[in-house]
């Protein structure tokens, strides 16, 4: 676990170091996706049968039977029931706050402007099922392109022995999901991109997944839509030492969980409310799986500053998936970060309660990615579509300024299109 403090002379160095820290896919599995991409390409169903053999030992067998959903929903147990369809409640009322507006005016010029904006047809959903099974990652997918009005929604899911999940065929049922297969990795997001003989292919492809999957969907953007690369997860937690120690150490903890290459930091201005921190992050390490220990260790990170307020740059610098700002006020640090992708206010708001139910999608950038991106919405799932209409006498008052623009160029086709229908 790393130790730093703004305080210290080689601070912006191993500070630099811990931004630049690569987390990700290398080339050898650069090289095997291609492999296996090219493969699924060119033999469809043949290919992905051999694939899910090898990796989840099981035949790839027809498509999950609605039935088995819904037989799923009413086995649960009420309490996990109502917490389900209470996520959805909420996720589904945040993301029909994102859905876009048309737009059809007449300019002064008298010329008609507009976008129009529409869903994908077909939208593919991966689902993680291999370290472990997440039905909130389908809530958070599903949802969003439901909202959008996406008529076909195609779930993969990887499934060791061809078992799926009780608790994700449940949340399938909830939101209406009637496509779901068995197969996962990145031969799965390839059946969704290049379609085989049973799969039709998707428009666009969204879903976390292990470094194969991201770098799949890296692959084939282009031939699909894709919501992001996404990479290893991350935490930054900005606290004060009037939190409880044992509070910000869970939460660090909750994304170490995931994954040996999760990331978890911390940044505090308080020396001896740091070291109680990382005691309270070795007596909770005791009750959780091995994961979370090789985490921590190898990219855990603690970094002290003199002010939190001054913390804004460092932050920005890191721009982290998740930031929590467990602080009393947390609303100047909230005004000066510019890049984050998704914030966390005050003491009592927890990460987690992001992943599962508090509304905003917990599909994010990762891999200081939140520099530029920004996490799942409706508007993935859509697309703009914008129109022109010029009449007669429009036409002959912005005409000549695209002549001239066009000659200009050295392009007088896109000239002549305009100069004959402005003579006749």
């Amino acid at each position: 676990m790393l130790r730093l403090s703004t305080s210290d002379t080689d601070f912006t160095t191993r500070f630099e170091a811990l931004v630049n820290a690569r987390r990700e896919a290398d080339s050898d599995v650069s090289r095997d996706v291609a492999a296996i991409l090219a493969r699924v390409r060119d033999e469809g169903d043949a290919a992905l049968h051999d694939y899910t053999q090898r990796f989840d030992g099981h035949d790839l067998r027809d498509p999950v039977d609605p039935d088995e959903c819904r037989a799923a929903l009413e086995a649960l147990a009420p309490p996990l029931r109502q917490a389900l369809e209470l996520a959805v409640e909420r996720i589904t009322a945040y993301h029909e706050k994102q859905r876009p507006a048309d737009r059809d005016e007449v300019d002064a010029l008298g010329i008609r402007v507009g976008a129009r904006w529409t869903p994908v047809e077909a939208a593919g959903l991966y689902v993680p099922g291999g370290r472990a099974a997440y039905p909130s990652s389908l809530l958070m997918n599903a949802i969003p392109a439901k909202v959008a009005g996406v008529q076909r929604l195609a779930m993969v899911t990887p499934t060791p022995n061809g078992e799926v999940n009780p608790l994700v065929l449940a949340a399938a049922a909830l939101v209406g999901i009637e496509e779901i297969w068995r197969a996962g990795g990145a031969q799965a997001i390839a059946a969704l991109a290049y379609g085989t003989e049973r799969i039709r292919p998707v428009d666009v492809i969204v879903g976390p997944g292990n470094a194969w999957v991201a770098e799949a969907k890296r692959q084939l953007y282009g031939v699909v839509g894709i919501d992001m690369v996404a990479g290893p997860s991350e935490i930054l937690v900005v606290a004060d030492a009037a939190n409880d120690p044992e509070w910000i150490a869970a939460d660090l903890l909750s994304q170490a969980e995931h994954d040996p290459t999760s990331q978890s930091i911390l940044i505090t201005d308080d020396g001896d409310f740091a070291e109680r921190v990382v005691e309270a992050v070795e007596r909770q390490l005791a009750d959780l799986s091995p994961v979370a220990r090789e985490s921590w260790e190898a990219n855990g990170a603690v970094v002290l500053v003199r002010d939190l307020l001054d913390a804004a740059p460092l932050l920005d610098r890191l721009a982290p998936e998740h930031l929590e700002l467990a602080v009393e006020d947390p609303e100047p640090l909230f005004r000066a970060v510019r890049h984050a992708g998704s914030i966390f206010l005050g003491r009592h708001t927890p990460e987690a309660i992001g992943d599962y139910l508090g509304g905003p999608n917990h599909v994010l950038p990762t891999g200081r990615r939140a520099r530029f991106a920004s996490g799942l919405s409706v508007l993935d799932f859509m697309k703009r579509t914008s129109f022109l209409g010029c009449n007669r006498e429009a036409l002959g008052t912005v005409g000549p300024a695209a002549i001239a623009l066009a000659e200009a160029e050295g392009l007088p086709a896109h000239a002549r299109s305009v100069a004959l229908r402005l003579r006749s």
